[in-house]
């Protein structure tokens, strides 16, 4: 078997088990701690990125096209995207879904703290989760020679799939009952449809930049400026219209706007953008 495919189809069980892992330590211990601060939560977060970090070092795949090194002189034009480019799409689709009745405001009173809070709090699981999409998966599956956008559509699998445990057991629940506007299962399947275009957009950073970092920073400005938007009060979405045009990330327009970027990407790196 192709070494990279091996490797990457380890840390891809992994991710899939190790939050599953979590929710049973959680339970033969008899944590008693707030779910995400337990040993659960732990192997949930960091169990992809360290397992991709030992294949690395003692697996055969080497750091080569780990992207650990900033490139900051050379590719600072990906890190000024990775920064503007979420704000300017929310500012587009705020406009567009209060124009069309898809949500209600309550005022922007603290928006700015709250977006630094969420960023900062969010620093440390990007950190963890970049590890692994992009700075594992993504590289070592283009090293085994699949498409890119086979490629992206994997880790898309991947990242979803990571995510379950935390939804169902590591997430505040009385936050996610505010937090989404439709049935747990429906919000886990539009998350999957969404998470495309946007590993779309994550991966191909990540493949122009040359480094996890631009990706990392992407992920870490769109959780600092959609989380509170919906979590603090700040809009409220109204009925199937707002899920439509939520400003949001789980937006369905906004995931192809992301998508649509994603896709501009690819073409500029592989020559085929006219």
């Amino acid at each position: 078997m192709n070494k990279s495919i091996r490797n990457s189809g380890i840390v891809a069980l992994c991710a899939v088990g190790g939050g599953w892992l979590g929710v049973w330590l959680n339970a033969v211990t008899g944590n008693t701690a707030p779910p995400l601060e337990s040993l659960g939560a732990l192997v949930w977060l960091v169990s992809p990125a360290v397992v991709g970090l030992l294949l690395r070092a003692v697996g055969g795949d080497g750091w080569e096209d780990a992207g650990l090194w900033p490139r900051l002189r050379a590719q600072w034009r990906w890190y000024v995207a990775a920064v503007l480019l979420y704000p300017l799409l929310t500012l587009l689709m705020l406009g567009i879904a209060w124009g069309l009745g898809a949500i209600q405001t309550t005022g922007w009173g603290g928006y700015a703290t709250a977006v630094a809070i969420m960023a900062a709090g969010s620093l440390m699981k990007n950190v963890f989760e970049e590890l692994a999409w992009r700075g594992y998966l993504t590289p070592r599956l283009a090293a085994a020679g699949v498409h890119p956008l086979l490629n992206h559509a994997l880790v898309a699998v991947v990242w979803w799939a990571w995510h379950l445990p935390y939804y169902y057991f590591f997430f505040d629940q009385a936050v996610l009952h505010d937090y989404i506007s439709t049935s747990l299962p429906v919000f886990l399947l539009m998350a999957l449809v969404v998470l495309f275009p946007t590993a779309l957009l994550f991966g191909e950073l990540r493949l122009a930049s040359r480094s996890v970092w631009p990706p990392f920073l992407l992920h870490v400005v769109l959780n600092g400026v959609s989380m509170p938007l919906i979590i603090n009060g700040f809009i409220e979405l109204q009925g199937t219209l707002g899920i439509v045009f939520s400003p949001t990330n789980e937006g369905l327009v906004m995931a192809l706007l992301l998508g649509l970027a994603g896709w501009v990407l690819y073409r500029r790196r592989v020559g085929n953008l006219v």
